[in-house]
């Protein structure tokens, strides 16, 4: 756990740079000395030591201050020149100096060879407002504006105490108000990290640099760090490590016949949970705090640590005892493999050149290694010497245990809490078993909590920790907001079939952002072969937006459109999503499109959409959107999408603009226009296009165009239409690809308009 002192270097370092708010408010004073004033007489804040680390973190104050040699000021002194070394480069255009009214720009603008110039508009975070998209609209960011921020900070840290239990709330007090910020508004520099990213990073870095120089009996911060500093630069103080769960899909589809979807949404909430919860208990373990997650989503994370013995050996004992846990509770479902690479501040930055890169690709090379020699002789000699006496089969997970009732504890406590999954705020981890409490590792329990029954608890030695969902909650062991993906409109099959528009049909999405691993690694190397914008400050800023958007601004995006869906899964980078067939393929489009705008063109989205009847089994449905997901993942550039069957599959602009815009609208218009013919007409050119190689099928193809004329009697405008649409439905014909859209534009239609009757049929 974090000592005293630890905790003081936390705080200290998340509030070395307060400062900056205060002065760009009005202050007319150096931020070192407005945040020291500030934090003392409007804040409340009365360690002395938390006000030396704000005062004296730039050398031209430290190295005339009267302060012991191993005062905590040298380490944030440190922290912040190895933050800001890590963020801060120099723009291609740069002017001389400083502009307090500039924005923060964009992480997207030099993203994967982008050359953007877009920034954030003027506001803090909040999950209720409206998306804050890259802008390139002029923006000043008024003195106004940070006095607001200013009161709003106040307001928070005043109902603050100054011990661990409550560090990683001020940690959400400081994303609330930060995020759209910049740390830098110098004129030379980009400024794409925000004040928080670049807080957050200096209290990550600083706690390392403590623990690695208290391992080896380091006291003398003074010279180490003050005099000395650059020659520890290429000293390997930090540990970037790697955690990744295996088999999340096949735990997440793992649910009984009743109530499949609620299953389905609370088994995948109770997966991030665990990963939430390891995550928070490594950082205990390792006397670390929020501050140090670099990235956490999709069953994987990044943490920055301390390089030394007792932080390896740790990590070493905690993989094998959740290893141990996780078998014993779901057999060989579940597996987490860690990674971790020794790392210097100047790797960071990634100096010597590719270096950064090393980092990454090191961790990969061992959590790939231990996945492929997952269990040991040990191991796999435990699971054959499993006893079962009195033991039967759970009906949900199909594991040998005791049951209740025909589930084992695990199936039967998710199925109780998944309403309350679905709509409670808060998550409580406690330390003894409650009744349909869900397990954890090391020994903890998940409960679903109301804000009443939550202050409650807090007073309980029981009490471990909270999560809040999708709010800013701050408080005792308030670990952290969770942002989640947690829209619904409804919670069976059933239901969102009988609101889909036409065919009675549920939608079943898979997609992920392409090629993110690489983007982590590679994304900021410029065109030129540039790399002095990779660095892990760049990384964290990229992966926080990225989460932002998957597990917060997407529930918004839903909503606006009143979206008859449910979000299974959002993580930092991919989506799982279930409802009326033609309202998950909108709701994919309005993603993909959001996404674009999102990251200024710089990722791109792929997915698979699978149309089912309610009761079509889950685990075919599975692995058939799996595969659906897999087609567009193997198109060529990928950014695609593949609805119904392999078949219909298409980059992104070609089923945007050839087989909606195009082809669907054209069948649409012209069948508004005539009541005529009816769906068979459709039926029977499509069956004539499939088969439109064959001579004679073509001549029958032409006919039937020919037999849909309109009457001598009809209007013009009728005629009008049917020559528009038979000439388009001739030449569509000719071309093989052309052919393909219009098949599935077709299909898209008669789904959309088969009556109730062909329904029931």
């Amino acid at each position: 756990m974090l000592t005293d002192r630890q905790i003081k270097l936390i705080i200290g370092s998340l509030l070395h740079d307060i400062g900056k708010v205060v002065y760009r408010s009005g202050d007319g004073r150096n931020h070192s000395q407005s945040g020291y004033t500030y934090l003392k007489e409007e804040a409340g804040v009365d360690d002395e030591d938390i006000l030396n680390c704000v005062q004296y973190h730039h050398g031209i104050y430290l190295k005339n201050a009267n302060l012991s040699e191993d005062h905590h000021a040298y380490i944030t002194y440190y922290a912040d020149n190895v933050a800001a070394f890590s963020d801060r480069r120099e723009a291609q255009k740069g002017e001389d100096g400083f502009d307090k009214t500039m924005p923060l720009d964009s992480v997207f603008n030099i993203l994967n060879g982008n050359q953007g110039k877009s920034h954030y508009a003027m506001q803090v975070l909040d999950p209720e407002a409206e998306i804050n998209y890259p802008t390139d609209e002029k923006t000043v960011m008024g003195d106004y504006f940070y006095q607001e921020v200013v009161s709003s900070i106040t307001h928070n840290l005043k109902g603050l105490l100054w011990n661990e239990e409550y560090v990683n709330s001020l940690l959400s007090v400081l994303e609330a108000n930060l995020s759209y910020i910049p740390s830098s508004t110098s004129r030379r520099e980009l400024a794409d990290i925000s004040l928080y990213d670049h807080l957050k990073m200096t209290a990550a870095i600083a706690v390392c640099v403590e623990q690695h120089m208290a391992f080896h009996g380091q006291t003398d911060y003074k010279k180490r760090l003050l005099e000395d500093a650059k020659q520890s630069y290429n000293e390997e103080m930090f540990l970037l490590f790697s955690m990744d769960i295996s088999g999340i899909q096949k735990f997440i589809y793992t649910v009984g016949e009743k109530g499949a979807l609620k299953g389905l949404r609370a088994r995948s909430f109770y997966l991030e949970i665990i990963m939430e919860h390891m995550i928070d208990e490594l950082l205990f373990g390792l006397s670390l705090s929020r501050a140090n997650l670099i990235y956490s989503g999709g069953g994987h994370c990044y943490i920055l640590a301390a390089n030394t013995e007792d932080t390896i050996q740790y990590i070493k004992s905690y993989e094998k005892a959740l290893n141990k846990w996780l078998a014993e509770k779901f057999d060989i479902a579940l597996y987490v493999a860690c990674g971790y690479c020794p790392a210097s501040a100047n790797a960071l930055r990634n100096i010597p050149k590719g270096s950064y890169a090393k980092l990454y690709l090191d961790m990969s090379r061992m959590i790939s290694q231990k996945k492929s020699h997952r269990y040991s002789a040990e191991d796999i000699f435990r699971f054959n010497e499993k006893r079962h006496d009195g033991e039967r089969e759970c009906k949900v997970c199909r594991r040998t245990g005791r049951l209740k009732e025909d589930k084992c504890s695990v199936c039967s406590a998710l199925e109780k809490m998944s309403g309350s999954i679905l709509y409670e705020k808060y998550f409580t981890i406690i330390s003894k078993e409650e009744n349909d409490a869900l397990p954890l590792p090391f020994g903890k329990y998940l409960v679903a909590d109301t804000e009443e029954n939550l202050k409650v608890r807090m007073t309980d030695e029981a009490y471990v920790r909270c999560y809040t969902k999708n709010s800013l909650f701050t408080g005792k062991h308030v670990t952290t907001k969770l942002w989640v993906g947690d829209y619904t409109t409804g919670d069976t099959f059933e239901r969102f079939a009988k609101q889909a528009e036409g065919i009675e049909r549920i939608g079943v999405l898979r997609g992920d952002v392409d090629n993110l691993g690489q983007t982590f690694i590679y994304g900021f190397q410029r065109p030129d072969g540039d790399e002095s914008y990779v660095t892990l400050s760049r990384t964290a800023a990229l992966s926080r937006q990225l989460s932002l958007f998957f597990k917060c601004y997407i529930n918004k995006l839903l909503k606006a459109e009143n979206r008859k869906a449910t979000i299974v899964y959002s993580g930092g980078d991919d989506i799982f999503l279930v409802g009326a067939w033609n309202e998950v393929l909108y709701a994919f489009v309005e993603l993909r499109k959001a996404l674009h705008r999102f990251t200024q063109g710089t990722l791109t989205i792929s997915g698979g959409i699978g149309v089912y009847p309610p009761k079509y089994p889950l685990n075919v449905m599975a692995k058939e959107v799996e595969e659906l997901e897999d087609a567009s993942k193997h198109t060529e550039g990928k950014n695609a999408i593949t609805i119904f069957d392999h078949t219909h599959n298409y980059p992104w602009d070609v089923f945007h603009q050839k087989v909606l815009g195009e082809k669907l609208e054209t069948i649409c218009t012209y069948f508004y226009q005539t009541e005529e013919h009816g769906m068979s007409f459709l039926y029977h050119l499509m069956e004539l296009l499939r088969n439109s190689d064959k001579e004679i099928n073509f001549a029958r193809y032409v006919y039937l165009l020919s037999r849909m004329e309109p009457k001598e009697d009809c209007g013009a405008q009728e005629r009008k239409a049917y020559k528009h649409f038979s000439k388009k439905m001739y030449e569509w014909s000719k071309s093989s690809e052309e052919r393909r859209e219009l098949i599935t534009a077709i299909y898209l239609y008669v789904y959309l308009h088969r009556s109730k009757e062909e329904n029931e049929q």
